[in-house]
């Protein structure tokens, strides 16, 4: 079809571009005339490919349309106008001359809001819903039939940049070329607009968007991103027009406390504080102001209002010189305008618009190889000299956002401060969960509270899972090249390093874990892992496969290894750290964003962990951690149909739920590390000493409560009692105590309701008939401490013999000597298969069983030898997908192909 492309803006320049891939010849492109030496990008483009360019100041005088102009027009022949982006306006000459009409684009759903602030006024009147309309033009303003509709949420801190850059533009652009097409197949609808509901509001300029503060919290809030960034909601306070952007309710958490900002005419004075400017509605309520801009159009972090300016200017180094004019280049050719760029050049009063910013801050990333860089900076740096200034302090590690405001819980303890978050992390914010619910976390040491933490509800997940979504489709984690990527993943582990003690610490406090063990387990391998896999993100590759060619042609086939987007992680509560590092750095380095559930009963590392997350850089909303229960926020989770993969470690039981869950809701993938009763084969032929060392190890390893414990010790008759006589000796100089201790090697059961459950589990034992050797009593002291137990004539039929304890009791039975196969049956005689361990000095046989123990994982002469580069997982009801190793990548990836043919 031969179209007309009237219009203008890198909108317009898109559908132009999108329309010729489409096999559409654009007779020709009517835009707007150059402004200060600089082309409109659509004209540009059009310039670029050889399509006939107009640009005409105007289409008609006093109300007649200027005959030469539409003469040019019609001697293109065009078949039909299409109108992505027009502020001129198009007499009907024109409109009405080609054979299919006009077509126009409207970023609103009409018959609301027409007018040319459609966007704004969405906004403004906190609309649920938004969209665009793509209309057949007529002689009204924006009356014409309609042709298609599209629609989209609007966020609660949506503004016309963020509602267009995410839905506007790119659907808005799909949209116009889904249109043509229609029309071009004789399919396009002319629906008659329905006057019911229709409004029709003026552009919103300067003078009319000062603010009304006799309005609720809310009203005042939309008004604000209603204006952002175009024209700025203003008011008077200090003896001068401040304009307010980036607004947020999001306020949960945060106190009034600061400096007051006395505001005329509002219900209360402003109040500076470290998250920003805090608002008061008339009805009370709050809301957040982030950033202000000065009357002389300086753009500051609201939290820095009563600050005095930096008088200091930083000295450069000869390469950072160097940078400052290839920036200064930039500036240049993107002001061609400006006969010189000095200090004082102004970005804004030099004739630039928010087309350029874009170009500017894509330009200075190239320039200064991936530096993260956002619009928002432009805007906070408009002179060359501060702009300059802001990008090296950037360069060399400083400058950074005003500090996240976290409410710290602080203990002393362990000769350190601990500073623990224990509110909700959403979207790169600490904030209190709906309702202000909490709850209380246990330290199981003395049964005493160590904190409230805030207790996620449905709507909190809603939240999270937005954050993330927005984060990985629209934020900088997309953007960003692999190596970018794996360089915030090192400096995160190398945060992790520099606050080992304090997480270890934490985590002997809130799960109850040996400090000395977190240090070395829970918290040194959470940091191997993450340096493991930081090293994969730019390895993830795709290859080239060989098909049958279509001759005479010939083809070619690749594939890609892409992100699945947002992930849901839910963590058990026996490593809560590591568990969370083996699952969200495989997730984050593929690329993902996450949303985690520790477990309710250990969320203190996990917040802690979230707190390092904004310190290494890692962009707002990848990674939010959500404490609460499972029946909630891991079942909305499951259910949530913007989660695309659920990493669960957990239950058999809870893991069927999920799976079950995931496949209704929207079919999301799901990897399940599921409960375990791994089998221990001790032969009579190996070194007794070891075997009795890493038995004790296998069992009672971090009180077991570890995923891999050995259930069940088959031990080989001719040395079963010897066995049994030093497994009892070395459980008689274990000590249990105070897991900060730095003697203490046993202590206590992480939460009442589990201790409760081993006792169960001891007695039921009892009852059977196996033989209660030592142990199998709580330790009469405060807190949740047991007895490290050992039972022995443990016949196979027995409830011990067939599930799982996740707790400190060895339970041991014996096979006659040399019969091998025999025992293997009896190991493998059960729906788990995590682990498997085998202590025997003939190669052979290690060999023989290794290869019939139907497990996920085999241990040879050792136990718990896990490494962050050998994939983990089980087998049967244990499980399937792997942690660890490259294995784990591919649960957080997924496998496009892609053919061409040539």
């Amino acid at each position: 079809m031969k179209i007309a492309v009237i219009g203008q803006s890198l909108f317009g320049q898109e559908v132009y571009c999108r329309l010729r891939e489409e096999g559409h010849e654009v007779v020709g492109v009517f835009t707007v005339p150059d402004k200060d030496g600089k082309a409109d990008p659509l004209g540009l483009q059009a310039e670029q490919d050889g399509v006939p360019v107009f640009k005409f100041p105007r289409w008609r005088a006093k109300g007649r349309a200027l005959p030469d102009v539409v003469a040019q027009y019609q001697a293109l022949g065009a078949e039909l106008n299409v109108l992505p982006f027009c502020s001129q306006f198009i007499p009907m000459e024109v409109i009405s001359a080609p054979r299919h009409g006009s077509i126009i684009y409207h970023p609103s759903l009409l018959p609301r809001h027409r007018g040319a602030s459609a966007i704004n006024w969405t906004l403004i009147h906190g609309d649920k819903k938004g969209g665009f309309t793509i209309f057949w033009a007529d002689d009204g303003l924006d009356t014409g039939d309609l042709l298609l509709q599209k629609e989209c949420e609007v966020l609660p801190d949506d503004t016309v940049s963020s509602l267009y850059n995410r839905f506007l533009f790119p659907e808005g652009v799909k949209g116009m070329v889904q249109a043509v097409k229609l029309i071009a197949e004789g399919k396009a609808p002319r629906l008659p607009q329905p006057e019911e509901g229709a409004t029709y509001e003026g552009i919103q300029r300067k003078e009319t968007a000062r603010i009304d503060w006799d309005q609720p919290a809310e009203a005042i809030h939309n008004w604000i991103r209603g204006n952002d960034k175009v024209p700025g909601a203003w008011t008077e306070a200090c003896g001068q027009k401040l304009t307010f952007f980036n607004s947020t309710l999001s306020t949960a958490g945060l106190e009034p406390e600061g400096e007051d900002l006395p505001i005329p005419g509002a219900h209360r004075p402003g109040v500076i504080t470290k998250a920003g400017l805090i608002l008061f509605g008339n009805d009370g309520r709050m809301l957040l102001v982030k950033n202000i801009q000065l009357e002389d159009g300086k753009m500051i972090p609201a939290a820095h209002f009563f600050e005095k300016v930096e008088s200091s200017a930083l000295e450069l180094t000869e390469e950072e010189l160097g940078t400052a004019e290839a920036v200064r280049g930039a500036w240049k050719r993107i002001l061609p305008s400006v006969p010189e760029v000095d200090e004082s050049t102004d970005f804004f009063k030099s004739g630039a618009a928010s087309v350029d910013v874009v170009r500017l801050v894509e330009e200075v990333k190239e320039l200064c190889d991936g530096l993260e860089l956002e619009n928002e900076d432009v805007y906070m740096a408009t002179t060359f000299g501060d702009f300059i200034q802001l990008l090296v302090r950037r360069l060399r590690g400083g400058d950074k956002e005003t500090e996240c405001a976290i409410d710290y819980v602080e203990k002393a303890v362990n000769k350190l401060t601990l500073r623990m978050p224990h509110q909700l992390f959403i979207g790169g914010t600490f904030v209190d969960a709906e309702g202000g619910k909490t709850y209380e976390t246990i330290n199981p040491t003395d049964g005493s509270a160590l904190c409230q933490v805030s207790l996620a509800q449905v709507s909190d997940v809603d939240k999270a899972v937005a954050a993330a979504k927005d984060a990985f489709e629209n934020g900088l984690w997309g953007k960003i090249s692999a190596r970018d990527r794996g360089r915030l993943l090192y400096r995160l582990a190398e945060l992790m390093e520099q606050h080992q003690e304090e997480l270890a610490t934490i985590e002997a406090l809130d799960a109850g874990a040996v400090y000395t063990l977190a240090l070395k387990t829970h918290v040194g391998m959470s940091i191997q892992t993450f340096r493991y896999f930081a090293g994969w993100c730019d390895k993830i590759q795709g290859s080239t496969i060989p098909i049958n060619q279509a001759r005479p042609n010939r083809n070619l086939t690749m594939t890609r290894r892409e992100p699945i987007g947002v992930c849901g992680i839910i963590i058990p509560w026996n490593y809560p750290l590591m568990m969370l590092s083996w699952k969200t750095a495989a997730c984050l380095a593929a690329g993902n964003t996450v949303v985690i559930k520790p477990a309710q009963v250990t969320p203190l590392t996990a917040l802690k962990f979230a707190e390092l997350t904004l310190k290494a850089g890692i962009p707002k909303g990848v990674v939010n951690v959500l404490p609460g229960s499972g029946s909630l926020v891991g079942q909305r989770l499951s259910d949530h149909p913007d989660v695309r993969k659920i990493g669960f470690t957990g239950s058999t039981e809870v893991g069927k739920h999920i799976m079950k869950s995931c496949a209704l809701s929207n079919v999301k993938k799901v990897s399940l590390e599921l409960g375990g009763k791994s089998p221990l084969l001790i032969f009579a032929d190996c070194d007794l000493g070891k075997a009795v060392q890493m038995g004790m190890s296998s069992v009672f390893f971090n009180k077991g409560e570890n995923c891999i414990a050995a259930g069940r010790l088959f031990v080989e008759d001719s040395i079963h009692d010897q066995f049994v006589r030093r497994v009892v000796e070395e459980v008689g100089k274990m000590k249990i105590g105070n897991p900060l201790d730095r003697d203490t090697n046993h202590g206590p059961q992480n939460h009442l309701a589990h201790l409760q459950k081993l006792l169960e589990y001891c007695q039921r034992g009892v009852e059977e008939g196996a033989t209660l050797v030592c142990g199998g009593k709580q330790v009469p002291r405060p807190g949740f401490f047991f007895e490290p137990t050992v039972f022995t004539d443990v016949q196979d039929h027995m409830f011990i013999a067939r599930e799982e304890s996740f707790g400190p009791i060895m339970i041991i039975s014996r096979f006659a000597d040399g019969d091998v196969d025999a025992v293997l049956t009896r190991a493998n005689a059960t729906e788990f298969g995590l682990a498997s361990g085998v202590f025997t000095r003939d190669i052979n046989k290690a060999l023989y069983v290794s290869d019939k123990l139907e497990a996920g994982t085999v241990f040879v002469n050792t136990y718990n030898k896990t490494d962050v580069a050998a994939p983990f997982g089980g087998f049967k009801q244990s499980g399937f997908g792997k942690d660890l190793g490259e294995a784990a990548l591919n649960e957080y990836l997924r496998v496009k192909t892609v053919t061409f043919e040539y």
